[in-house]
């Protein structure tokens, strides 16, 4: 008897119906977080803000909340410093510097980075943004940044802009395990230059937009396109399912199937392979670091419409 193939379902068959209401239900569980402190700006967040945009392949787009806010990327830019380095070098050599393997740990984890010997996991922690930030062309910080952010924007038709204020946040909150873990990196010889790297982590996590624009990025790792290596954009889009929620990653793989990456601002990108880009907002965060209205919605989006890549 042949076997029954279960067909992915369809992102641009959500209606503004189901949208408003899986948005009420996830506004409703942000109370259960908190905004992320350890950086004085990011603490004036509204802790109760949500915004989501949707980008389909066809170019249907779906928005609701406070589309208006403009907040960092923080972490959800470490798939495009990844893509953009696979761009530049290629995986054989990206790959050399850092590895492909799941977290156990937190994301700023210098404990897991030294039971490793100093080979960061993935790309999506902190020690491994910080060693490929080591790697970017330019000849400073700055440079690096403004290297990356126009890459991306010319791509995804975005608008990303260095928030300068963020940043002197960043800055003076000068976070000591990001500290440590680029000591360690550079005791073990995996960094050329420990304080151009960090001040460029510290800035590329700084690059700001809306959800549109971050929704725009993430069209780049949804569809084809001749701009981008097809295999490159398969290795970003497994490492963010495996480790892009960080030691939470397995689980949500299991609960929503697709491909996320969060950041402590509280924006979430999710793909949809083939289909499109979500993009979320939400400043309350869980104890993990990843925003609790967010991925609530982005769970019932994707049990509702059947999106799981694993049908």
């Amino acid at each position: 008897m042949a076997e029954s193939v279960t067909v992915m379902g369809r992102l641009e068959t959500l209606t503004m119906t189901e949208l408003s209401a899986w948005v009420q239900q996830a506004k409703a569980l942000t109370y259960q977080g908190q905004v992320a402190s350890r950086i004085p700006r990011l603490a004036l967040a509204h802790p109760h803000s949500f915004a989501v945009h949707i980008c389909c392949a066809s170019g249907q787009t779906f928005s609701q909340g406070d589309t208006g806010c403009v907040f960092p990327l923080m972490s959800t830019i470490k798939p495009f410093l990844l893509l953009y380095l696979l761009e530049q070098v290629g995986a054989e050599t990206v790959f050399q510097w850092v590895g492909v393997k799941p977290s156990d740990a937190p994301f700023n984890s210098l404990e897991q980075l030294v039971a490793d010997n100093g080979r960061p996991r993935n790309p999506m922690i902190n020690s491994g943004a910080i060693t490929l930030a080591d790697k970017l062309p330019g000849k400073d910080a700055s440079d690096r940044c403004e290297q990356l952010c126009q890459w991306l924007n010319q791509r995804a038709s975005s608008h990303l802009k260095l928030d300068e204020v963020m940043l002197a946040s960043v800055r003076v909150a000068n976070s000591q395990a990001n500290q440590a873990i680029t000591q360690y990196l550079t005791k073990v010889g995996s960094l050329k230059n420990p304080e151009i790297s960090l001040d460029t982590y510290e800035q590329i996590c700084c690059l700001s937009g809306k959800v549109e624009d971050l929704a725009r990025l993430g069209l780049i790792l949804a569809l084809d396109s001749k701009l981008i290596v097809r295999q490159h954009r398969r290795i970003v889009n497994s490492l963010m399912l495996t480790c892009g929620l960080y030691e939470a990653s397995c689980q949500y793989a299991l609960r929503i199937g697709l491909p996320i990456k969060s950041g402590i601002s509280g924006a979430l990108l999710t793909i949809v392979p083939g289909q499109g880009a979500v993009a979320c907002y939400s400043p309350a965060l869980d104890s993990v670091g990843n925003s609790v209205g967010a991925i609530a919605f982005v769970e019932a989006l994707s049990q509702g419409l059947q999106l799981s890549v694993f049908g």
